[in-house]
């Protein structure tokens, strides 16, 4: 296989247009998959991509476009340079031109992809064994899946970018069943090498949970004070994000458009009752991130003109309002809006808040604790109106303690008017999502809801 740096220089030579800028990403991925607190599967993949993005003059301004391969032999090399170039010119004029990026280095441009491998579970993987001899002594069946992922990525240009960037990321899932799999909970964790996984702590939430589904009640729909746990509020946070893009906002199509007024949005008004920021930034302990921007095709939320740009903190929402939107340069040049490109990864934090997800369900005297959301569908962009249904177990509260599991729900919410009506948080931890996996990096709170909305009584189990 060719070395990426030598693929970058010669596509990057072999184009005769204004100029090229070649990403090549290295992956692999070590995984250990179990059912019935047995392993079943395990073993390391690796891949590689290259896309190659041309910006070719055309009357009025620069042409571009993209293509992307998964393997490429050296005799091609030239093809693949002139066909990246037909395809810019077929798109034609770019409404996203930008001045691009020259002469730019970060990293060690010249070093291999670090591969990730099975000794990254050299710790874990015992730990997991003893656990699974626990669980079947107990009658509980453990489900699920462990997976480090090591992606190294090469920026290169015909202007003298030459970046490099390497993101390791890891993920654990664990289902947790009982009594004939009549009971069922979730836990998940996100790590950057494993190192750091607390599975003693992932096996007492999840035996806690079943013996809390030992006692069950029915819930008729309505509005609820609810508890979210971490990943819960990541989840919604994605879609918080999802409808960030500042045009659509300037157009009228967005939850961030200002109402009744095109062309102004809600930068300034203020979202929350709390003083919530949520961001991004690449340096945040132990959710680190690539400090420049990596875009392999344009769109809402990114454009290829920006490659290169540093990505520094970006704000949000900050002190409880709107701070920003995602906005590429010539988005900034339309509108005003500051560029910022949203990151790699998400926070959420509220100043002078703490305590763990056992401290905020004391603070509920009747209400519900979820699991999980599952199932999220947009119903309404412009109101960020989403639907979904609970999962792995819901459970009463009453008097600040779990007295037991009830039914599942659908629930019809904005995460926009959540922030609204957020009357408590805890201490920001890393988490792992459920529903969006791709988003790795995420720290949030545990959040207490008011009037958060069951819609509808869910056979889902």
């Amino acid at each position: 296989m060719i070395a990426p740096q030598e693929l970058i220089e010669r596509i990057t030579a072999a184009a005769d247009y204004e100029d090229c800028i070649v990403i090549v990403e290295a992956k692999t991925q070590a995984n250990l998959r179990w059912a019935s607190s047995t392993l079943t599967t395990n073993g390391v993949i690796a891949e590689q991509t290259v896309t190659v993005i041309a910006f070719v003059s055309v009357d009025g301004g620069i042409a571009t476009g993209s293509i992307t391969k998964t393997s490429i032999e050296l005799a091609e090399i030239p093809g693949i340079a002139k066909e990246a170039g037909l395809v810019a010119l077929a798109a034609g004029k770019a409404e996203d031109q930008a001045p691009l990026l020259h002469d730019q280095v970060v990293g060690d441009w010249k070093a291999a992809h670090v591969a990730t491998g099975p000794d990254v579970f050299s710790t874990f993987a015992p730990q997991l064994g003893d656990f699974f001899k626990k669980s079947k002594a107990d009658s509980i069946e453990l489900f699920g899946y462990a997976e480090h992922t090591h992606r190294t990525t090469w920026v290169g240009s015909k202007g003298g970018l030459r970046l490099r960037h390497d993101q390791p990321s890891g993920r654990l899932e664990m289902t947790g069943k009982s009594h004939n799999r009549s009971r069922s909970t979730w836990e998940g964790r996100a790590t950057r090498d494993f190192g750091d996984v607390d599975l003693a702590g992932v096996d007492a939430s999840i035996r806690q949970r079943l013996d809390w589904q030992s006692r069950s009640a029915t819930k008729a729909a309505g509005r609820y004070q609810t508890v979210l746990p971490a990943g819960s509020v990541a989840d919604l946070l994605a879609y918080l994000l999802w409808t960030s893009p500042a045009r659509d906002a300037v157009e009228g199509r967005s939850v961030y458009s200002k109402k009744g007024e095109i062309g102004k949005t809600r930068i300034g008004e203020a979202l929350s009752n709390l003083p919530v920021n949520i961001y991004s930034d690449p340096t945040y302990k132990g959710l680190e991130s690539s400090p420049f921007n990596v875009a392999t095709s344009s769109g809402p939320f990114s454009s290829v003109f920006d490659n290169g740009l540093p990505q520094e903190k970006w704000d949000f929402v900050k002190d409880g309002k709107l701070s920003g939107l995602v906005s590429t340069r010539s988005v900034e040049k339309a509108t005003g809006i500051p560029y910022g490109s949203g990151g790699d990864n998400v926070i959420m934090d509220v100043p002078g808040s703490s305590g763990d997800l056992n401290a905020q369900i004391a603070k509920v005297k009747s209400g519900l604790l979820l699991t999980t959301l599952w199932y999220i569908r947009m119903v309404d962009p412009v109101t960020s109106l989403l639907t979904g249904l609970t999962r792995d177990g819901v459970y009463e509260i009453a008097d600040g303690e779990v007295v037991g599991a009830v039914n599942n729900f659908r629930w019809n919410e904005s995460p926009v008017d959540l922030l609204g009506r957020i009357s408590s948080a805890g201490a920001t931890k890393a988490t792992a999502t459920r529903e969006f996996e791709d988003m790795a990096r995420t720290a949030t709170p545990d959040l207490i809801f008011d009037d958060f909305n069951m819609s509808t009584v869910s056979q889902a189990n």
